[in-house]
């Protein structure tokens, strides 16, 4: 009988350690975006929301990677040469990518995606769009972002 209260005891400081570390961990935090919550990123220009949300799995210098999924390689990708097919992609996901979009069901997940504004889903497009070797010098902004389908 020891042994079973013991091992309880155990389970239930594990599992608040565990909250505690994702809890304090979270770079993040909640924000009122319209009618849904959603994490906001707080990151100014497109190469500081790169390095925090899209490095992990197109990699720092865009070249992608293969793994538990496949990450597309953002360096030399002609399929950027189109500013709104890029920031829909970022709004809206593609594929197994999530989307950045405010969303309604941004409270149902155990850890909610970062949320952008249009005019960091702007930033991180004409950022990627104008590095990894991409020369696309054209810019799309926070407007025309807004006026994209999302």
């Amino acid at each position: 009988m020891k042994t079973m209260t013991a091992g309880r005891r155990t389970a239930g400081r594990t599992a608040a350690l565990v909250w505690l570390i994702a809890a304090g961990s979270a770079p993040v935090m909640a924000q009122r975006i319209g009618n849904v919550y959603g994490p906001a990123l707080q990151a100014a220009d497109g190469e500081q929301i790169y390095a925090h949300i899209c490095r992990g799995c197109h990699m720092p210098k865009g070249q992608g990677a293969i793994g538990a999924g496949r990450y597309p390689a953002l360096a030399g990708d002609p399929a950027l040469a189109s500013a709104s097919f890029v920031a829909l992609t970022v709004l809206n996901g593609r594929r197994n990518m999530p989307r950045f979009a405010p969303r309604a069901d941004a409270g149902e997940f155990f850890f909610a995606m970062p949320v952008l504004s249009d005019a960091q889903v702007a930033a991180v497009t004409n950022y990627v769009r104008t590095h990894f070797g991409n020369h696309y010098s054209d810019r799309i902004t926070a407007a025309e972002v807004r006026a994209l389908p999302h």
